[in-house]
């Protein structure tokens, strides 16, 4: 007996089909994330073509996602502890 058999019969084939399908999701979804991915890297280019801080963007675009309190709550604190230190 094959390995290859070994590991066929601990699947059923419903089983099987199932994993297959998933597995291909997975792939199909990974190669879109791919795709994503560079789309937005072509949009960073371009607005640092256009003289925008593509490092800045970035941070405004991980702030928008942000929950509005719980931002302001950390600004609070961040504040707090530099002035603390005598930063600011």
């Amino acid at each position: 007996m094959s390995d290859d058999n070994a590991h066929g019969d601990i699947l059923n084939q419903a089983a099987q089909g199932q994993l297959k399908s998933i597995i291909e999701r997975i792939e199909r979804l990974e190669q879109e994330k791919s795709e994503i991915a560079e789309q937005i890297k072509e949009v960073f280019a371009e607005a640092k073509g256009n003289g925008f801080d593509v490092k800045i963007l970035r941070k405004v675009v991980r702030i928008r996602k942000q929950d509005r309190a719980k931002r302001l709550e950390e600004e609070a604190i961040l504040d707090l502890y530099l002035a603390a230190m005598g930063e600011i």
